[in-house]
């Protein structure tokens, strides 16, 4: 089976949202698509190419991973996956949407379904361990294919990391989930970031701002 991994950068953030498919089956993870142009150029792709949407898997809940949750639930109406932990996260969006300027961000309820720390998720022949990487956000996860990439939102960046000084943010906890989790994947495993161009375990373990502190 050959994965396709279909990138987009939306919102003002820059954010990368994620189409991942066999060329039939599909899950979109982390919709950041805000304006309709977004939300346009998304459906496009996934109508264009025939694909079968089965799930929104989200790596966490800060606003910008979450702008297009509200049309891809219910444009695609399908299952939506977040860690227990980010549901605070979750629900404090909408108390600050304005301040950063996204007046038209669409309330949507929780995702109704649980993602936890070794699950094995299952969408016709896509197939992603969860792995929980606290740090960033407090319910932050990460995405693991054994093809050989992880999709790992806000926690790695190409010579960085995420951001910590956000509510549930501590430096020392990212730390563990980098090098605890993310460093013992393969060197060659692809790195999809939530911000930015991808990278290698191999990359960030020989350079990365990270092992500075």
């Amino acid at each position: 089976m050959s994965v396709q991994i279909q990138a987009f950068s939306f919102n003002a953030f820059q954010e990368n949202t994620f189409v991942v498919s066999d060329g039939h089956d599909a899950v979109i993870v982390d919709p950041g698509c805000y304006t309709r142009a977004e939300e346009a150029e998304l459906f496009a792709y996934i109508h264009g190419n025939d694909l079968e949407v089965k799930a929104i898997l989200f790596t966490h809940a800060h606003i910008d991973h979450i702008l297009g949750a509200s049309f891809c639930i219910h444009q695609f109406q399908i299952p939506a996956y977040l860690h227990a932990a980010d549901h605070p996260t979750w629900e404090s969006v909408k108390s600050y949407a304005h301040v950063y300027g996204f007046e038209n961000y669409k309330e949507v309820a929780i995702p109704e379904f649980t993602l936890e720390d070794q699950q094995i998720l299952e969408f016709g022949d896509l197939t992603f361990k969860v792995f929980h990487t606290p740090g960033h956000a407090p319910g932050h996860v990460v995405f693991y294919h054994d093809s050989g990439f992880v999709i790992n939102g806000d926690v790695l960046f190409r010579g960085s990391f995420g951001r910590v000084d956000l509510p549930g943010g501590d430096l020392r906890t990212l730390q563990n989930s980098i090098h605890d989790v993310l460093f013992q994947f393969p060197e060659d495993t692809v790195v999809y970031c939530g911000h930015g161009p991808a990278t290698t375990i191999k990359v960030e373990k020989s350079s990365n701002y990270i092992l500075q502190f």
